[in-house]
């Protein structure tokens, strides 16, 4: 039996809604606002304030269990580019990188007052080919 074991399947296995939910959270996190459909915008809300909240905590821990749920990972930088990036100049990361950086930074002190809620899901309306309901989820 499933008691207590909430989650939308979103009619994928496990390891590809683990993948795809990281990867709309990097999006999320990145662009602010995403496309998606009413059943992936709600799961996705749960893990985004979820992210805020870890965020909020700002301590190594918190970070590795951002990394973790985004699927992270970090290239090896080349010398001129490690010595590049201390002096500032971080064209040289991937866009996984910045995600981290933008999560733990920007988005860290704008919901520092904030208690919850930190994600809304606006509907739109139909899609055009398949009729499937659309909506757009954006940090407030």
């Amino acid at each position: 039996m499933r008691h207590g074991k909430h989650t939308f399947k979103v009619g994928r296995n496990g390891s590809h809604r683990r993948a795809m939910l990281a990867n709309m959270l990097k999006n999320l996190v990145m662009k602010d606002r995403i496309e998606t459909t009413p059943a992936k915008a709600k799961e996705l809300k749960r893990h985004a304030d979820k992210l805020i909240t870890l965020a909020k905590k700002d301590n190594l821990a918190a970070k590795r269990r951002v990394i973790g749920k985004l699927m992270i990972r970090y290239n090896e930088l080349t010398p001129k580019e490690r010595r590049l990036a201390k002096e500032g100049n971080t064209a040289a990361y991937n866009e996984d990188r910045k995600v981290i950086g933008k999560l733990f930074g920007d988005l860290k002190s704008k919901y520092e007052d904030r208690a919850g809620g930190y994600t809304r899901i606006i509907h739109l309306g139909k899609r055009i080919g398949d009729n499937a309901d659309m909506c757009f989820i954006e940090y407030i």
